[in-house]
C-alpha cells in the first residue's frame, strides 16, 4: 500500500506523543510505502492533484523522527491512502486543502473524509447534539455576549476556530474583561467567538474519547495544572488513565454512527463532566497516551478499518 501524509514539518514532532508519527510507525510495520509532504506543497495542475515531498522512513530517534529522500513530485491519485493530518488553525488555507483533496474521491481514500472535515467544524458540529452540550453561544455581537455572561455568570470564551487551548479565557462573576477581550479578538480576526457556561468539573479533568470508525475504544483524562482552566496537553494538561462511564457511552452511541457514515475514521470527542464540548476531526490526538494506559494498539485498529474501507 502507498500512503501519503499531509502534515506539518515532521522534524518538530514529539515522537513519544504525536499521533501522526504513531500512525506512520504502524503503517511502516505493515510494509506500506510512506510519503511525506507539507500542506504548502499541495497543488492542482491541469486537473491533477500533486504534491512535492519525500519518501519517508520513520524512526523513534529523538530529534530525527524520519529519514527523508530527496524531494520529488508525485500524483496523489497514485496513492491508496492520503492522511489529512496538519494541525489547525482551521483557516482558508486549511479549507483549500480539503477542497483539493476532495477531488481525489473515487481515486484515493483520504482520511478523514475532507468534505466532512470541512463541513463539520469541531466547535460547530456539537450544536447538532444540544442535549449533550452546555449552554453555548456563537456570535461576534458584544451585547449578546454580555447577556450570555449575565445569565450564566461564569463562562468560557474562546475563538471559534482555535486549537490546542490557545486563546481560552474563563470569565467568572468578578471578571470585567469581556469588552477588552472582544476588542482584542476583533482586532485579530473577524471570525465569531464561542462562549460556553463554565463547567466546574473541568478541575477533575477533560476526557478525550477516541473513536475509530464511530466506535469508542477508550479515553484519556487531561487534568489542568493547578490554577489553570485549560486542560489541553499543549497547554500543560497532564494525561491520566480513565474509563468510560454510562454518560460517555450514551454520547458515543449518538455521535458514532454519524461519524462512521461521514467517513471520519479517526475522531476524538471531549467530555467535561456530563457535557460534550468538542468533536475533533481535523487532527485528533491521544493515540500514544491511550496505548500506554490501556495496553492496546490504537494505530493498528485505525489501519484495520482503513483496509476494510479500501476493500
Amino acid at each position: 500500500m502507498k500512503v501519503a501524509f499531509q502534515m506539518d514539518p515532521i522534524s518538530s514532532i514529539d515522537i513519544n506523543a504525536d499521533s501522526t508519527f504513531r500512525l506512520a510507525e504502524e503503517a511502516q510495520e505493515r510494509n506500506y510505502q510512506l510519503f511525506f509532504y507539507t500542506p504548502d506543497k499541495l497543488a492542482s495542475v491541469d486537473g491533477k492533484i500533486i504534491a512535492n515531498g519525500h519518501d519517508m522512513y520513520v524512526q523513534k530517534v529523538p530529534g530525527k523522527a524520519a529519514v527523508l529522500s530527496d524531494a520529488r513530485e508525485i500524483c496523489l491519485s497514485d496513492f491508496d491512502v492520503i492522511w489529512l493530518r496538519q494541525d489547525p488553525p482551521f483557516d482558508m488555507h486549511y479549507i483549500t486543502t480539503t477542497h483539493l483533496l476532495g477531488r481525489l474521491k473515487g481515486q484515493s481514500l483520504v482520511v478523514n473524509d475532507p468534505f466532512w472535515v470541512r463541513n463539520l467544524p469541531e466547535k460547530l458540529f456539537v450544536l447538532d447534539f444540544k442535549d449533550f452540550i452546555p449552554p453555548t453561544m456563537i456570535t461576534s455581537d458584544l451585547n449578546l455576549l454580555r447577556a450570555f455572561k449575565e445569565l450564566h455568570r461564569d463562562i468560557i470564551l474562546k475563538p471559534l476556530y482555535g486549537n490546542g487551548g490557545a486563546g481560552i479565557f474563563r470569565l467568572d462573576v468578578h471578571d470585567r474583561n469581556l469588552k477588552s477581550l472582544h476588542e482584542l479578538f476583533s482586532t485579530i480576526s473577524h471570525e465569531p467567538l464561542i462562549a460556553q457556561k463554565f463547567i466546574p468539573d473541568v478541575a477533575k479533568g477533560d476526557k478525550r474519547i477516541i473513536l475509530v470508525d464511530g466506535i469508542p475504544i477508550g479515553a484519556i483524562n487531561r487534568v489542568p495544572e493547578v490554577g489553570e482552566t485549560r486542560s489541553n496537553l499543549h497547554a500543560g494538561g497532564k494525561p491520566e488513565k480513565i474509563s468510560l462511564n454510562q454518560r460517555d457511552i450514551e454520547i458515543c452511541d449518538t455521535i458514532g454512527p454519524l461519524l462512521r457514515k461521514k467517513g471520519q475514521i479517526f475522531a476524538g470527542i471531549d467530555v467535561i463532566g456530563e457535557f460534550l464540548t468538542e468533536i475533533n476531526l481535523t487532527s485528533p490526538t491521544g493515540i500514544q497516551e491511550l496505548e500506554r494506559f490501556d495496553k492496546i494498539n490504537v494505530a493498528a485498529m485505525i489501519w484495520d478499518k482503513i483496509e476494510e474501507r479500501l476493500k
